[in-house]
């Protein structure tokens, strides 16, 4: 066997791995595919008999690819190029359609990726390669370039904002939670009975200026009118925390797009924001929920 071949299979026999690293850490299938392209490139230039453990040798290079391309980006997300590239990589199916990425981002987690979004380029990776795959600080802290011990700090620092400042819910956000689960449910089944009794008969909807224009009206109200608003609208939404309190994310594939905050009193929701405006959004504390 020749020895590109030979290199072509143990790539592939890691594909799975990299691939789920490098779409944690960037957020975007195309990224990924680039990250693990380069990985490939990498490994395809390198003498491999110098290396003795092929999948910790990619998972290396594809989290130094991976940090670099998160230093670099000058926006909170743009819409990545398809990219191609030589094989191995470039085989098989592609992967940068629409809806195998919406898949990808369901298996994550679309609150969990919009949260990790937040983090800072180390932190992300400290937690990513350390809470998700194991990786142990000594060998992350290299690709940091900060010791063990600083490298764990940014772990855990990356995991508080990931999860709030207070893991165990109270009773309040606990019934929150039942109460926005109900919404969400109700809204992807079209319920509109269970939709209309967790509503206020007073609800309003209130939407700012980017919601507007994405066909929101700037206020809607009444529990009917609020309710048929929402029916069928809930595909992309998971419930989250929004500044300490339950509320709501739509994020298509993972990227945010808008913010439900909900009022809720007495066991109804009494009002909702609907958030878009990206500094209005870029201000809320997002964390995810444990289950």
């Amino acid at each position: 066997m020749a020895e590109n071949e030979w290199l072509a299979e143990r790539f592939e026999a890691q594909r799975a791995r990299l691939q789920a690293v490098a779409y944690r850490l960037l957020g975007s299938l195309s990224d990924a595919d680039d990250a693990v392209q380069e990985a490939w490139l990498r490994l395809s230039r390198a003498d491999a008999g110098d290396i003795n453990n092929m999948g910790g040798w990619l998972t290396t290079v594809v989290s130094r690819v991976c940090l670099d391309m998160l230093r670099s980006r000058t926006s909170r997300r743009e819409d990545p190029l398809d990219a191609g590239g030589p094989e191995p990589a470039a085989r098989g199916e592609s992967r940068n359609d629409p809806e195998h990425e919406a898949i990808m981002a369901e298996s994550v987690g679309l609150a969990m990726l919009v949260v990790l979004d937040r983090l800072g380029p180390a932190e992300r990776l400290a937690f990513v390669l350390h809470d998700v795959f194991a990786v142990p600080f000594e060998e992350i802290a290299p690709i940091l370039g900060r010791s063990p011990t600083a490298t764990r700090q940014l772990a855990s620092r990356a995991r508080r904002r990931l999860h709030g400042p207070d893991a165990v819910p109270d009773a309040d956000r606990t019934r929150q939670r039942e109460i926005v689960d109900a919404f969400l449910a109700a809204s992807k089944g079209g319920k509109l009975d269970t939709l209309l009794a967790i509503r206020d008969p007073d609800v309003v909807l209130r939407a700012d200026h980017v919601a507007v224009g994405a066909g929101a009206a700037s206020e809607t109200r009444g529990a009917a009118a609020v309710a048929t608003f929402f029916m069928g609208r809930a595909r992309y939404a998971r419930s989250l925390l929004v500044n300490e309190s339950v509320g709501v994310v739509v994020a298509p594939r993972g990227w945010l797009f808008l913010v439900l905050d909900f009022t809720i009193a007495d066991g109804r929701i009494v009002a909702i924001d609907a958030i878009a405006d990206r500094p209005s959004l870029d201000r809320l504390k997002l964390a995810v929920m444990n289950d």
